[in-house]
């Protein structure tokens, strides 16, 4: 990652939402002629955005300086975009020409701390940018059994789900999870383009597991809302719990994991003997 930058990330991107999506599925007539790329061709794009062919190839290779917030919604719309990936569309549009900027270390704020550890029940979590934990409550560190033995510079979701085999055990869906944190981490790459500990973690991660590498190539973006989480735990068995995910408030780069639990379930007797 290192050698790359907002612009080949950009196109890359914008390549990668066309080929996902057939003239068909645009709504359009495909343009006459053998198709040798598979999905939208650039000029297709075009006339879905209502821009010239040469300003789209010109955004699509990095070389449009500044974008009207406008052109990017159309061209968003145009490649159906979700919410993450607009996010995502126009992070790395503002990245293009912008100066680097140094990256904060982040840590968790005092309140924050308080308020998971006052969640006894269920497991709670705080990450940071690139995946930091930065914060846990005691139910969380017993559900990721091995997460505690880790060095403290070491505890991060993105090297614990990919460099560790613990977690391709616990979570029953592990392909999933594993393929949204990658996602993660390309979503917060394209607000931080010259992060060089990202880059670094990166640059490990696919030089040690070839499923990341992979799915690092995609270019897909994930953004955590909520969802459900099946895990199969070594001392209690079958988990399933709920999560939602929040941005707490001055803390932009920050996500707040806060699991749930079903009432009465034998996922709730669960969760307690394990917290016990």
């Amino acid at each position: 990652m290192s050698e790359r930058g907002p612009q080949a990330d950009l196109r890359e991107f914008l390549r990668t939402r066309r080929a996902r999506i057939t003239p068909e599925q645009a709504g359009i007539r495909p343009m006459p002629g053998a198709r040798r790329v598979p999905g939208l061709r650039r000029e297709e794009v075009a006339q879905l955005a209502g821009v010239s062919v040469d300003y789209y190839v010109r955004l699509e290779r990095g070389r449009s300086a500044s974008v009207s917030e406008s052109v990017l919604r159309a061209v968003a719309q145009a490649l159906q975009l979700d919410e993450a990936e607009r996010d995502h569309l126009f992070a790395l549009a503002e990245a293009i020409g912008r100066r680097p900027r140094t990256v904060a270390e982040q840590r968790a704020r005092v309140g924050l701390v308080r308020a998971l550890e006052n969640i006894s029940e269920v497991p709670a979590l705080l990450l940071g940018h690139r995946l930091d934990v930065l914060a846990t409550n005691r139910p969380a560190r017993a559900l990721y059994l091995d997460f505690d033995a880790l060095p403290v510079e070491e505890r991060n979701m993105a090297r614990y789900v990919f460099l560790n085999e613990a977690p391709r055990d616990l979570y029953v869906d592990w392909h999933e999870t594993a393929r949204e944190i990658v996602g993660m981490l390309r979503l917060y790459a394209s607000h931080h383009p010259h992060d060089p500990q990202l880059a670094r973690l990166v640059d490990e991660l696919s030089a040690a597991d070839r499923d990341f590498r992979r799915w690092w190539a995609d270019h897909d973006v994930f953004l955590p809302k909520h969802g459900v989480k099946r895990y199969q735990h070594p001392l209690v068995g079958e988990l399933t719990l709920g999560f939602e995910a929040f941005t707490p408030m001055g803390e932009p780069d920050q996500t707040l994991g806060l699991y749930t639990v079903e009432p009465g379930s034998a996922s709730q007797q669960a969760l307690r003997r394990l917290v016990d």
